[in-house]
């Protein structure tokens, strides 16, 4: 399929965003990325494609917006269903997945960026407890879903690695800038080696954001937010 029937509206900092991009990438889908500057404003055709939410990632199959990270990724794989499979075929595997997978955005995530976002110690201590506890979790899922292999999907990348591995950037962000150590070789070596794998697999290498632009841009988003508070 010609790129100019294949539209992704995202922006590069966006972990969210880099779902939709390594889910097209492993299907060898081609695309024609268009970058959003959401903090500043949002495009018409964003407002348009996603007027429910009005956020990013959106992709546009032809005149069609398909909205949301994970159901993106979902759908991709089901187009696509002759490149590589993202989602297990197992049905109980399947929707182990899945519930990690809303784990990481409804639980996970949050305790990570508030790492950076809370005020005062007291509250980025326990921030900071509620993120290694989730990586603790993840080792255990780890060990049971990749089933010895090097990822959660087994042998190949899929639908769990996508939704964690899309935040090793801004893990590493929050490891530099918060001073903390997140995902240790000595406390969590299964999730240690599948960082290394999954950011050197060729689906991802190209789209995973620099470090350290990510820090900059970090501290432009933390300034933002808590000057936004201000009053």
């Amino acid at each position: 399929m010609a790129s100019n029937e294949m539209k992704l509206l995202g922006a590069w900092p966006s972990p969210f965003v880099l779902r939709a991009r390594i889910a097209l990438n492993i299907k060898s889908v081609e695309y024609e990325f268009m970058e959003e500057n959401v903090l500043v404003t949002k495009s018409d055709l964003l407002l348009k494609s996603n007027p429910v939410y009005k956020k990013i990632p959106v992709l546009i199959h032809g005149e069609r917006p398909i909205c949301e990270s994970l159901i993106i990724v979902q759908y991709v794989d089901e187009v696509w269903a002759s490149g590589p499979a993202i989602l297990p075929s197992d049905p109980y595997d399947r929707a182990v997945a899945r519930f990690w997978a809303v784990y990481l955005d409804d639980k996970w995530f949050p305790s990570l960026t508030a790492i950076l976002m809370s005020d005062g110690e007291e509250a980025k201590k326990t921030a900071l407890e509620q993120a290694i506890q989730g990586l603790d979790l993840l080792e255990e899922a780890f060990t049971k879903c990749s089933k010895g292999q090097n990822f959660f999907g087994g042998d190949k990348i899929g639908y769990l690695d996508i939704a964690l591995g899309s935040f090793l950037g801004w893990v590493r962000v929050i490891q530099i800038m918060a001073n903390v150590s997140l995902i240790d070789e000595s406390k969590t070596p299964n999730l240690f080696k599948w960082d290394q794998d999954f950011s050197g697999h060729d689906a991802v290498k190209d789209v995973l954001p620099e470090t350290d632009k990510l820090v900059e841009f970090s501290k432009f988003l933390v300034a933002k937010v808590k000057g936004s508070g201000t009053k």
